[in-house]
C-alpha cells in the first residue's frame, strides 16, 4: 500500500516538474513569437507560482518570471480582450508628477488635468479609444473600482510584478486583462513607452 502511495507521489512530482519546465520554456518563447496553448501554460504557472517564484528568487530574478508570465497571458487574452465592451485603463500613481495637485479618493487619484505629467494626455487618448481611466495606488483601489464599474476588460499599466498579480486577481472576477509594462520600476518617476501604449490600444480595437 505504502509502495503504491510512494509511486503515485513520485509520479505527481515528475509530471508537475515536467509541466512547469515546459510552461516556463513556452513563456520564454512567447516574448519573441506566437505560441500554442498560451492560456493553459499560463494557468500552470499561476497554479505553481509561489514555488516557482521561490526558485527564481534563489537562483535567478523574480522579475524575469513575471515578465515571461505577463507575455504569455497577453498572448492568451488578446482575442478575448478584443471582444470586450466596457474597458478600464488602470495606471499606477507612480507615473504622476512629484508636485501633483490631485486628491486621492477611494477610486484612486482624481486627476486635475493640470498638464504636469502624462496623465492629462493619457486620459484624452483613453477616452478616444473607449476606456475609462483610473489612477491607482494599490490593489485596494482596484477592488473599489471593479465594484463600481461593470467592466469586462482591463488594460493594465504597471511593472511586471504588479501586472502579473492584478491579472491573477481580475481573472477570478471574469475580467479579461492585457498588460503594458513600465520602462522602469519604482515608487515614483516611472515611465512608459507611450507610443507602445497607443499601439496596443490600436491593436486591441474591435
Amino acid at each position: 500500500m505504502y509502495d503504491i502511495i510512494g509511486i503515485v507521489l513520485v509520479a505527481i512530482v515528475v509530471v508537475s516538474s515536467a509541466l512547469i519546465i515546459l510552461a516556463l520554456l513556452i513563456s520564454r518563447i512567447s516574448l519573441n513569437r506566437q505560441v500554442w496553448l498560451a492560456g493553459i501554460f499560463a494557468d500552470i504557472l499561476d497554479f505553481f507560482y509561489l514555488p516557482i517564484k521561490s526558485v527564481f528568487h534563489r537562483y535567478a530574478d523574480t522579475r524575469t518570471l513575471d515578465t515571461w508570465m505577463v507575455s504569455l497571458k497577453n498572448m492568451a487574452n488578446r482575442d478575448a480582450f478584443v471582444k470586450t465592451e466596457h474597458r478600464l485603463l488602470l495606471v499606477p500613481h507612480c507615473m504622476r508628477s512629484l508636485d501633483c495637485p490631485a486628491p486621492s479618493t477611494r477610486f484612486g487619484i482624481e486627476c486635475r488635468l493640470c498638464g504636469k505629467c502624462i496623465f492629462s494626455r493619457m486620459r484624452e487618448d483613453a477616452e478616444r479609444f473607449g476606456y475609462t481611466m483610473y489612477i491607482v495606488a494599490g490593489s485596494s483601489y482596484i477592488r473599489h473600482i471593479v465594484k463600481k464599474e461593470s467592466a469586462d476588460g482591463a488594460l493594465l499599466v504597471a511593472c511586471n510584478y504588479e501586472l502579473n498579480k492584478v491579472m491573477r486577481s481580475l481573472k477570478r472576477k471574469n475580467i479579461v486583462t492585457y498588460g503594458v509594462p513600465l520602462l522602469n520600476d519604482g515608487c515614483y518617476n516611472t515611465e512608459i513607452d507611450y507610443e507602445n501604449l497607443i499601439d496596443v490600444m490600436e491593436r486591441l480595437r474591435e
